[in-house]
């Protein structure tokens, strides 16, 4: 009987071990899964667990030992040799580490080639780009922005950038990379160990489950479009300690990936092809990429409410402006906006200090599957 207990640990631990990390990671079908539930349930109790398979494993190991030395010995080792791989190796916070040596360099002194994409952000007048090809390996980085803490955030596997106010019940907080839901990367607070979706905001585990963090506006650009937009921009620089992990990324933005992850579908409306979500007047709607590379301009009315999509001559950078009427109609030209009485930088700022600006509306890069997967009732 003794055996059959330790042989029963040896087995509840393996399996333990792998399921703590299956639902949370891209394995075969755990993506698929609506199963955060059980996922954060079994990492809340996980200590429980291993306690009371250990006490089986302790209580067995004697008779187990004496009945045959070799078998009860390797089924050991590989129970512990699990363990550690999933606890220490696949770990999504081992496997992608964030950088303790953030340097923001102006464009004086900048080394990021220009042609990269960044996910630019300004706030109370001073601007920062942080280059996709940095934070698709950290998936985030802390900073502050006009003494303002930010949390800048990408997931390569959904191809979108967010940038939030890491503030939870008024107070600043911190977060690590702790797996992922339906290919989102999830982020856990230091505090509760809530879980944190990437592409929301959203609490979706844990006591804060429902809450969400405030996002601020953040646009993606190519950092030469950015720098002529915002000349005194600070440009975040390669933390030579990652510089192998940032040269693996060196292809992804273009879309040249083969994984199955982080790869694109060229055709329009596949999992893996690329859109721009918006979500506006409490409806949302994606654009296909395709498309607007070669329209540049795309008009629509949602809600009653007229928006135009614009996409500049590098065929990277975008904005999406709320028009002023529905009959107002532009013509691009130097990435300036000109609608036949007035013009407008790309931002959508008059040029004309007597005319109001075009309100920005906060727009995202995505993959097909991850937007249609957090906003079930979107339009396209």
């Amino acid at each position: 009987m003794a055996k059959k207990i330790y042989y029963f640990g040896i087995l509840g631990l393996l399996l333990f071990e792998i399921a703590n990390v299956y639902f949370i990671m891209p394995m075969p079908g755990s993506q698929e899964m609506n199963s955060i539930d059980l996922a954060y349930f079994l990492y809340s109790w996980r200590w429980i667990f291993r306690i009371v398979f250990i006490l089986m494993l302790l209580y067995g190991f004697k008779a187990a030992f004496q009945k045959s030395k070799i078998f009860s010995l390797i089924f050991l080792v590989i129970v512990i040799g699990i363990g550690y791989a999933t606890n220490y190796v696949m770990a999504a916070d081992s496997m992608f580490h964030q950088t303790n040596n953030l340097k923001m360099s102006d464009a004086s002194k900048s080394k990021v080639d220009t042609s990269r994409i960044v996910i630019g952000i300004t706030y109370k007048g001073e601007s920062r780009a942080y280059p996709i090809q940095f934070l698709g390996y950290h998936h985030q980085v802390f900073d502050t922005i006009a003494q303002h803490p930010i949390l800048v955030t990408y997931c390569t596997v959904c191809r979108t950038g967010r940038v939030f106010e890491p503030i939870v019940n008024g107070k600043k907080e911190t977060f690590r990379l702790v797996g992922m839901d339906h290919f989102n990367a999830m982020f856990e607070d230091k505090t509760t160990k809530s879980w944190w979706r990437q592409a929301t905001g959203e609490a979706i585990a844990g006591t804060l489950k429902g809450q969400s963090l405030p996002e601020l506006q953040s646009n993606q650009m190519s950092l030469n479009k950015w720098l002529a937009l915002n000349p005194k921009s600070l440009i975040m620089q390669v933390d030579k300690n990652f510089k192998t992990e940032y040269d693996s990324l060196s292809n992804y933005e273009s879309g040249k990936r083969k994984g199955n992850l982080t790869r694109r579908d060229t055709l329009s409306w596949k999992d893996k092809s690329w859109v721009v979500g918006i979500t506006f007047d409490n409806q949302s709607k994606a654009y296909d990429w395709n498309d607007f590379v070669k329209k540049r301009i795309v008009y629509d009315v949602i809600n009653n409410k007229p928006i135009v999509l614009v996409l500049a001559d590098d065929k990277k950078s975008f904005i999406v402006l709320e028009r002023n009427n529905k009959e107002q109609k532009f013509t691009l030209k130097d990435n300036q906006l000109n609608d036949g009485q007035n013009s407008y930088t790309f931002l959508g700022k008059s040029t004309n200090p007597l005319i109001n600006e075009l309100k920005s509306i906060k727009a995202y890069q995505e993959y097909w599957h991850s937007w249609k997967t957090f906003h079930p009732l979107t339009l396209k």
